[in-house]
């Protein structure tokens, strides 16, 4: 089974980064890409059973991810819900953890953020 991703990131080029590292991790997906507030939080109401991880940068083009984590766990079949920012100070960490996330990750984490993203693949494809 394959990991569905909804990315939230208004950066074009992080976007492929992305695209480029789920493809080799292999068994993750990126489904939809939204770079507003706006855009994601419609795009989860009208997608509340279409993802399984959503992967949020915190600053986009209008709006900031922080309203996106709490609209994502409000589905009752709520994936995972990754912060990749490059704000992820101690302390908007915790603010994020309160708001719902499940991991946060600075942009400089790439390796961290690569293998909590294939064990998530992996757990998610082992089934019950």
């Amino acid at each position: 089974m394959e990991v569905r991703v909804f990315l939230v990131e208004d950066l074009k080029s992080t976007q492929g980064l992305l695209e480029d590292l789920f493809a080799a991790l292999g068994g993750i997906r990126i489904v939809a890409a939204a770079t507003t507030e706006a855009e994601a939080n419609l795009w989860l109401e009208e997608n509340p059973n279409g993802w399984d991880m959503a992967v949020i940068d915190l600053v986009l083009d209008q709006g900031t991810g922080m309203g996106v984590i709490s609209r994502a766990k409000a589905f009752p079949a709520a994936g995972a819900v990754v912060v990749l920012s490059s704000y992820a100070s101690p302390g908007v960490r915790r603010h994020c953890l309160r708001l719902g996330a499940d991991e946060v990750f600075d942009k400089g984490e790439a390796s961290e953020f690569m293998r909590y993203c294939a064990k998530f693949g992996e757990r998610e494809n082992s089934g019950p």
